[in-house]
């Protein structure tokens, strides 16, 4: 692994040196584009409606080939494609936690001067995709995690208010199971996917804690860890049935879907702007039952993380300039609030997520602004290049653990080695 990835960084930094200055174009002449054809690589969250793409290629003229692969394949063919120096799409999902590795090996085109800098002004995000002083990728939604329950099964079972500690959501998760409302009341993913990971990651907070010291030593490996009891948290539930079984082959975007089929009670980790989907009663068998609560904690305090995507244009995009095109087009605040009624991407600009708050578009927008404010950076000093070789230990061996092929201690000492190791 840490040959592959040295020779990324030894390509990335060639190909880094031919990367051409683009004048801004969207700006001046908005057919200036016409007849080009953009190939765009997004995950399912990302990729926009037809009749919303359809608007852009009136607007631009540009023609849209999108490309939709879950999260972690998505990743892959970033860097199998790159190494072998062809771009993945000529624009394409940036993670946050993708910054630190793809900004050294200077896979992307900076974007400053490129796209409309007031609008990235208005996004607070964007600050987590800047690498090296340069502005890497441009964020589409201001996810950050928060907990959604649903109501009726939680008056039904008897309880009065959705959990505030881990303690009183095993409570209710047991008191649901218990009347029959829902086999499986907990919704998390146990994949060895990223999505298992980053809820992990959560529930460390929940129980106050955090995965690193500011020199990046593990924080994770003692039972009285908040790493380690978040983890017995989730394999506990397992073994108790309040989690479905099949969890651990399930991703996180699963889960979302047994949450909509009244399936679950509990999305633990759930995603800021999914309230808005689980509320379409033509995308949601829950719609009306869905709410927001504050994250669950053992410190009081509702602790959660931001974890945005973005859009970035490979260094050796063949239309990069229509690509910027495209980001300066969901940089609007007509395309950020249709993404959010149609996918539930809570916008990243603050105008535009005041707007939605206004018009009372926001369900629960109070819990969601308040929980907002809660919401940290997962590594207070940057997202490090190491970290999808760490997230990768954590999805496996939590999944390991899930599956009782190890034990919670075997699994976070395990992790901890391999971080060392990736940090080497």
């Amino acid at each position: 692994m840490k040959l592959k990835y040295m020779k990324a960084l030894l390509l990335g930094a060639v190909m880094a040196t031919q990367v051409v200055a683009i004048a801004p174009t969207y700006a001046a002449d908005n057919k200036a584009l016409s007849g080009q054809t953009l190939s765009v690589l997004l995950p399912p969250w990302g990729t926009l409606p037809k009749e919303m793409t359809d608007k852009f290629t009136a607007d631009t003229g540009i023609t849209l080939d999108s490309q939709t692969l879950g999260w972690d394949e998505i990743r892959t063919k970033i860097v199998t494609s790159m190494i072998a120096n062809t771009a993945p799409a000529s624009a394409t999902e940036i993670d946050w936690s993708w910054v630190g590795q793809f900004g050294a090996a200077g896979w992307y085109q900076p974007l400053d001067g490129l796209v409309n800098a007031e609008a990235i002004a208005d996004a607070p995000t964007a600050k987590i995709f800047v690498y090296d002083g340069k502005q890497m990728a441009i964020p589409y939604n201001n996810d950050f995690r928060i907990l959604i329950y649903n109501k009726s099964h939680l008056d039904e079972a008897g309880i009065a208010a959705a959990p505030t500690t881990p303690d009183e959501m095993l409570v209710a998760a047991r008191a649901v199971k218990k009347a029959g409302i829902a086999e499986h009341p907990i919704g998390l993913p146990l994949s060895a996917t990223e999505g298992s990971a980053t809820a992990w990651y959560l529930l460390t907070k929940a129980f106050g804690g955090d995965l690193f010291d500011a020199d990046f030593n593990p924080l994770f490996t003692s039972p009285d860890s908040a790493g380690y009891k978040a983890m017995e948290f989730e394999v506990n539930a397992l073994k108790e049935g309040l989690i479905d079984p099949a969890s651990t082959g399930l991703k996180d975007v699963d889960v979302q879907e047994l949450f909509k089929s009244g399936q679950t009670t509990f999305d633990v980790a759930g995603w800021a702007g999914s309230i808005s989907v689980y509320d379409d009663p033509s995308k949601s068998k829950v719609a009306g039952q869905a709410h927001l609560a504050l994250m669950i904690s053992t410190v009081g305090k509702p602790r959660s993380f931001g974890l945005p995507e973005a859009v970035g244009i490979p260094s050796n995009a063949e239309n990069p300039e229509a690509a910027a095109a495209f980001i300066d087009w969901i940089q609007k605040a007509e395309t950020q609030i249709g993404a959010y009624d149609s996918l539930g991407n809570l916008p990243p600009r603050l105008s535009v997520l005041k707007t939605l708050n206004d018009a009372g578009k926001l369900k629960d927008g109070d819990v969601l602004m308040e929980q907002a404010a809660f919401a940290e950076p997962l590594f207070a000093q940057g997202t490090p290049g190491w970290y999808p070789e760490f997230s990768a230990a954590v999805a496996s061996n939590l999944n390991l653990a899930a599956k009782g092929q190890i034990t919670v201690q075997e699994a976070v000492q395990q992790i901890a080695d391999q971080a060392k190791s990736a940090m080497q």
